[in-house]
């Protein structure tokens, strides 16, 4: 069975996506589509609230695509000097909340330790979130997304917890999702077409699973 996936590439583009290889595992062959881009926005704005760490009471991510903006603001060969001589230090005396494991994996990669990598969703990080942080800390920095869930903001509004947001990605269709999937199907239509069928009703479309996994917009 061919299996089209219409998700995001794997996080970092190191190795096949996860899912390719699950279902080759199976016997299966998948094409991956993209079906979401970003834009980053607000970076000059994150860069200095990243390098006044004693402004915050800490850092959370709940998606890779923030822990990336956070990456582009230490592009510079200073900054990163500077991140790599004591802001991160400072920053890894507070907490740094994380949802997901991918997302944990990116925040280790700029040297920070991450808390709440097995939560998994927004929802369950809140709770984490206020089983260790009261009205009395200094906000928390919360860099998203445009689409972000309210979930993880209203739990700790509702009790009193200070949350700094920022927006500094905008979510959007993939470009040229229109494109790439026209040409899936013609490519497959032409595919079903030369084969050979023992019923002249066999229909000539292949077998084509839809897979639809747009990330949990918790961002």
């Amino acid at each position: 069975m061919h299996v089209l996936l219409l998700k995001e590439p794997r996080e970092g583009g190191s190795g096949p996506d996860p899912y390719i290889k699950e279902l080759a595992s199976r016997g299966h062959k998948a094409t991956l589509i993209p079906v979401l881009s970003f834009t980053f926005v607000s970076l000059n704005t994150l860069s200095d609230k990243l390098f006044q760490p004693e402004q915050h009471g800490g850092l959370i991510f709940t998606s890779p695509r923030a822990v990336e903006a956070v990456k582009m603001c230490l592009e510079d060969d200073e900054r990163t000097e500077q991140w790599n001589m004591d802001i991160k230090d400072k920053w890894n005396a507070k907490s740094i909340y994380v949802v997901g494991k991918a997302t944990a994996a990116l925040v280790e990669n700029l040297g920070l330790v991450p808390l709440g990598e097995d939560t998994g969703t927004a929802d369950v990080l809140s709770r984490l979130i206020l089983e260790r942080e009261d009205a009395n800390i200094l906000p928390l920095l919360f860099p998203c997304g445009s689409i972000k869930r309210e979930v993880l903001p209203s739990a700790l509004r509702e009790n009193g917890v200070p949350l700094d947001t920022l927006m500094v990605y905008q979510t959007a269709q993939h470009p040229d999702l229109e494109k790439n999937l026209e040409k899936h199907f013609t490519e497959q239509v032409q595919e079903a077409k030369s084969r050979t069928f023992p019923s002249k009703h066999y229909p000539i479309y292949p077998r084509c699973l839809f897979y639809l996994y747009l990330t949990r917009q918790v961002r």
